[in-house]
């Protein structure tokens, strides 16, 4: 999978597409403007020093060399313009700058207009030792390489915020990857809450129910321990299958469950089919099942509970809902959102003793 950033991508594009132009643009000013070896040596040395320039520009790391290299350019259009009489040589210094100055980070503006003010001031200098067609030597020295670094800056400024665009704009990816990682994670613990709250909950009540019956039924007593045993192994299962994105909860199983947890525990169970759920449904109807389940064995003192489906929805009615406000149930809580994630709502009430836990999709229902 390419996970270069796209940043990185477009700097070794402009390092591809326009490092070989300027190069032959820094041949082409060395060879013009040079008269002897040792000028050429000079010149040289302010193209390559925009070269590097332009590569440490293109790995986003131009400022480190900034100094160094604007210094070196900065010296050798002067003496192009005094000695060796070529007024190309602004090459050097112009790309330097314009690579360094948009990526200050302050007073950019006046660093770009000292930028040109110097390269016209050094061209100007050209008067003090050519006294022949002064207005050629004006625009050759002077106008020509000032609205050519004007121009260029005014184009590298955009340029930048571009990149920095971009840099958000990754930035941003990386965040919503980040993001996404926290809810998967609190979609497993959620998850595993399910599983192992459910069950442990519910081995804590069949051994109490076992200790009791050792003495007095010790058959019954050995069937209670079994059904412990299977349930622990299948708890395992199912976190196992969970570790490796494998479980995918059965409404069905669960209502089963459910059923046969209220009559171990003496309570009436009514469940009332209005319609057969939607499979896309039927996972998070399932943990709410189970959830409210479980908080009903825990909390609730009851001896009625009416359970109703529909193709979107579930309802969970019980009758020993304990006086004073609504207790905080956490699991019901985490419960929500994940059902609000998927544009469902969660509701519960507590009213007249009776406590009712409601989840439904409404978008669904209405297509």
């Amino acid at each position: 999978m390419d996970t270069e950033p796209a940043q990185g991508k477009l700097r070794r594009l402009n390092l591809t597409m326009f490092f070989p132009l300027l190069a032959v643009g820094g041949a082409v000013v060395v060879a013009s403007d040079a008269r002897t070896w040792w000028q050429a040596v000079v010149l040289g040395a302010g193209v390559l020093a925009a070269m590097v320039a332009f590569v440490r520009w293109a790995a986003g790391e131009v400022l480190r060399v900034a100094i160094p290299c604007l210094v070196v350019t900065a010296a050798v259009w002067p003496f192009s313009v005094l000695v060796a009489g070529g007024s190309s040589a602004f090459f050097g210094v112009f790309l330097v700058g314009s690579l360094v100055v948009p990526q200050l980070p302050r007073h950019r503006v006046a660093a770009g207009v000292a930028l040109i003010v110097y390269i016209a001031g050094v061209g100007a200098m050209r008067l003090l030792v050519s006294h022949e067609d002064v207005a050629g030597e004006l625009v050759s020295f002077v106008f020509v390489p000032a609205a050519i670094t004007a121009v260029v800056l005014g184009l590298m400024f955009p340029n930048k915020r571009f990149y920095d665009v971009v840099k958000e704009l990754e930035e941003s990816r990386e965040r919503e990857a980040e993001l996404a990682v926290i809810r998967e994670r609190v979609r497993f613990a959620g998850d595993l809450h399910d599983i192992q709250g459910h069950t442990l909950h519910v081995v804590k009540l069949k051994t109490a129910l076992a200790r009791k019956l050792v003495d007095i039924d010790a058959e019954r007593a050995k069937q209670e321990l079994g059904e412990i045993h299977a349930l622990v192994a299948d708890t395992i299962t199912q976190t196992k299958e969970l570790a490796y994105a494998q479980r995918w909860l059965n409404l069905s199983a669960e209502l089963e469950n459910a059923r046969n947890l209220f009559e171990a525990a003496g309570i009436r169970v009514r469940v009332n089919r209005e319609a057969d759920v939607d499979p896309e449904a039927g996972r998070l109807l399932g943990q709410v099942l189970r959830e409210t389940t479980t908080n009903i064995l825990r909390h609730a003192q009851a001896t009625r509970v009416r359970i109703t489906l529909s193709e979107w929805s579930i309802g969970i009615v019980n009758d020993g809902a304990q006086r004073g406000p609504l207790p905080e149930l956490r699991g019901l809580a985490a419960l929500r959102q994940r059902v609000a994630a998927d544009g469902g709502e969660l509701t519960v009430e507590q009213e007249d003793g009776q406590f009712v836990t409601a989840a439904s999709f409404p978008a669904r229902e209405e297509t």
